[in-house]
């Protein structure tokens, strides 16, 4: 006769995962800490943590203060908001193709807003202020795209996944062309082709705020939708969700979310496969914790390999996202080392 749990039985045994969950968002959290630390105080200019506290909590004339505020500050909150927001698309596209190797750089998302926004740089640099809108617009038309290449009675994760990888090479010619043929102007692009926060000032900021904190409450929504749809399509149909439809929402937020990012960041890689995936190794997949704990992930390790770009090839102001790729490209083969043993 099977045994019949308590319900203080089955807290007991819940004890144990809500406190590795907790100790996984407040390490995080601390993390995201440390980053802000190091990227206010190291550069080619060291400044104190104490010098680094008193320019944040007033203001004066000192050159601590004008290096703090003026130049590593905006820097750091604008690499918090891109890290953030690319961790919580990869973790969005991972669950609802139900693939770890998902990402927006991989599967064509980051390539719709990456040529919208060399479009906008090369022919119509007067119309730079909507860079965000355009790049956004661009990542959503590539979804949509993706997903009307994958439907056949349906979307299914493989289908979606063959199509983003077929438009992310098509869309990466289309940039590469793009750029020939205006030759003349590619010096303005290459930076943001790399990947780069160099620069990166109050304007920066305050244009991506408004993107990031929307795309966070989004994503936020979609956690229990995101969950059900983490069972299946079979079961989340007979659990009453929708899944075409929120299949589509979550592709839509996870495209604002890269699309908002690059805007400001150009082609920064990798943060959305390697930040998701190493969270879920250690929460498993409930997105109540996965989602919060992939936006502080990814906000701590882009400001943390940005400081050490700026700081560790000192004259030279390395692009942060050349750094991050010759640390996830090693990622991503170990992923699919590991899944071909699978």
């Amino acid at each position: 006769m099977a045994a019949v749990l308590s319900p203080a039985d089955v807290k007991r045994a819940r004890r144990p995962a809500s406190a590795r969950h907790a100790a996984v968002l407040v390490g995080a959290a601390a993390l995201v800490v440390a980053s802000v630390v190091c990227g206010l105080a190291l550069g080619s200019i060291w400044i104190p943590i104490a010098d680094v506290w008193a320019s944040l909590l007033g203001r004066s004339d000192t050159e601590a203060w004008q290096i703090v505020w003026n130049l590593r500050l905006p820097r750091v909150l604008t690499g918090l908001m891109v890290g953030g927001a690319l961790g919580l698309s990869g973790a969005l596209l991972q669950g609802v193709f139900r693939n770890p190797l998902a990402d927006p750089g991989i599967i064509g998302v980051s390539s719709g807003g990456g040529i919208a926004a060399v479009a906008i740089m090369i022919l119509f640099p007067a119309q730079i202020a909507l860079l965000p809108a355009a790049a956004f617009i661009g990542a959503l038309a590539a979804s949509a795209v993706i997903y009307g290449l994958a439907w056949k009675g349906g979307a299914s994760p493989v289908r979606l996944i063959l199509a983003g990888v077929a438009v992310n090479s098509l869309l990466g010619a289309a940039m590469s062309a793009l750029m020939i043929l205006n030759s003349e102007k590619v010096q303005s692009v290459l930076p943001w082709m790399s990947g780069s926060l160099n620069g990166r000032s109050w304007p920066h900021a305050d244009a991506l705020l408004p993107y990031a904190l929307a795309g966070l409450a989004a994503a936020l929504l979609l956690i229990k939708p995101a969950n059900l749809l983490a069972l299946g399509d079979d079961a989340a149909k007979l659990l009453g969700v929708r899944v075409e439809l929120y299949r589509l929402i979550i592709v839509g937020v996870a495209a604002f979310l890269a699309g908002a990012a690059i805007s400001q960041a150009g082609m920064v890689g990798f943060v959305g496969l390697v930040v998701p995936h190493i969270v879920r190794m250690l929460v498993g997949s409930d997105y109540r914790v996965l989602m919060p704990a992939s936006a502080l992930g990814g906000a701590a390790l882009v400001t943390l390999a940005d400081t050490a770009a700026r700081t560790l090839f000192d004259p030279i102001e390395f692009p942060v996202g050349i750094l991050l790729a010759l640390l996830g490209a090693p990622f991503f083969l170990y992923l699919l080392r590991k899944g071909a043993k699978r």
